[in-house]
């Protein structure tokens, strides 16, 4: 066979869209050049084309030497090395477009040729039309440029792979930039859940950038991250706060207590679109989970006095005479007096008989959470954040509004210091405000 500058041999095994080659002996091997480019012969990664009637087939290779051979003739093949083997990918007509899909399948001896840069363009040139952005160049040929169909990336899901240094965050980077583009695209709105602090810098004239302890310093691009604790699914709620109840009296009891404190609010500070009928323990209606909290560790720790009118409880006294009751707003817990059965020692002192919680651990827990300064984006969410009766200075509305009625394109959604334990739970939150977000909008 005369010598052809992209020729590489023949297909010699079809299974599927999988394909066994052998190359021909008069076929470059290492490098080869066509119209003044050079070309790797067999690289992985690499493109080939099989010429079929008027459409070229087009195909990946994906294996190449010794184990690129067809099982059935390991034995036999003296050359062994010079096989490579190729995923089908698409086709073309000659002259026309590349489309992904096989309409037709090579047989055996069908030629195999390099693909060139001009074969190239007709796979990945599209510079002409408006909805493609440019991220970068084609690794085999720097002069075509690498695009992403903007149409197809916002409407289905994607995947940007590969392994750690390979540019992945540089190419979402990109990507973000093209997208925000005021000139071509000037409706654009795009969210970006940040897990690691990666993009602020990157896109910062672009974004507004939401974090968790923003930094306050003159000239900071940062504006606190809130996400109000009353937004949240009971579930979700129970989950960050409380943790896994042992107990279904438990679970509940803290149920009916945030579902009677919503709808407590509700009936103070009415709102439109809800009513008392319709709410339940999901409803995003404002509540203060720290007074819920001090009342059921009052009411499940507490001590009192069982000889004296009322039963009053039993709170220690501080040095200035004044019973240490806490105090709810800062998830200060009150603090008893130990049990005494023994009147000779004192007052009678006893637990109570039925508390509401079976298990303290829980209330421990959320106490503490309550008081340390890294949840407070969740617990004390600034405007967001209810008083005793449920009242707050602004609504979800206006949360929403600030994150995507700005003035730019893109809003970034910091979480690098959102605390791992629950990070899962706080995506999950924002994707489902999210949703809300774009039926509002």
């Amino acid at each position: 066979m005369a010598f052809k500058s992209t020729y590489l041999g023949t297909i010699q095994d079809v299974s599927g869209t999988s394909l066994n080659i052998a190359l021909d002996n008069t076929a470059p091997s290492g490098l080869t050049y066509v119209d003044g480019e050079g070309y790797r012969i067999g690289q992985i990664g690499s493109f080939v084309k099989i010429p079929i009637g008027y459409i070229d087939l087009f195909g990946i290779v994906t294996q190449v030497g010794a184990s690129a051979v067809p099982e059935n003739q390991v034995l036999t093949q003296p050359y062994g090395y010079r096989w490579i083997k190729v995923q089908l990918i698409g086709e073309g007509q000659r002259n026309g477009s590349f489309q992904r899909g096989i309409s037709q399948y090579p047989t055996i001896s069908d030629e195999v040729h390099l693909v060139s840069e001009v074969d190239l363009k007709k796979i990945y040139g599209q510079p002409e039309k408006p909805y493609f952005v440019k991220v970068g160049h084609i690794a085999g040929a720097e002069s075509i440029p690498a695009l992403i169909d903007i149409n197809k990336l916002i409407t289905r899901h994607s995947a940007i792979v590969g392994t750690t240094g390979s540019g992945k965050s540089t190419t979402v980077a990109s990507i973000l930039n093209a997208i925000s583009d005021p000139v071509n695209y000037p409706s654009a709105r795009v969210i970006v859940f940040d897990l690691h602090g990666e993009y602020g810098n990157a896109l910062k004239d672009r974004a507004h950038i939401f974090k968790v302890n923003a930094d306050k310093t003159e000239g900071s691009f940062e504006k606190d991250l809130f996400i109000p604790f009353w937004a949240l699914s009971f579930e979700e709620l129970i989950g960050i706060s409380f943790g896994q109840f042992s107990s279904e009296k438990d679970y509940n009891t803290v149920l009916e207590r945030i579902t009677n404190a919503k709808i407590k609010s509700l009936i103070t500070y009415p709102k439109n679109g809800i009513n008392t009928d319709c709410l339940n323990v999901d409803s995003p209606i404002p509540f203060s989970l720290n007074h819920l909290w001090h009342d059921l560790y009052t009411k499940t720790l507490g001590k009192f006095y069982p000889d004296k009118p009322g039963k009053p409880l039993a709170f220690e006294i501080d040095d200035k005479g004044n019973e240490i009751k806490g105090d709810p707003a800062k998830a200060i817990p009150p603090v008893f007096k130990p049990v005494n059965t023994n009147t000779a020692n004192g007052d009678r002192v006893q637990h109570p008989i039925d508390s509401p919680l079976t298990n303290s651990q829980q209330l421990h827990s959320l106490g503490s959470k309550l008081r340390i300064p890294r949840f407070d984006f969740l617990f004390k969410p600034g405007d967001w954040t209810p008083d005793e009766n449920g009242k707050t200075e602004k609504d979800l509305d206006s949360l929403i509004l600030e994150w995507i009625g700005s003035d730019k394109p893109i809003t970034i959604m910091d979480l690098s210091g959102v605390p791992n334990s629950i990070l899962n739970t706080i995506i999950g939150v924002l994707l489902r405000i999210k949703s809300l977000m774009i039926r509002s909008w």
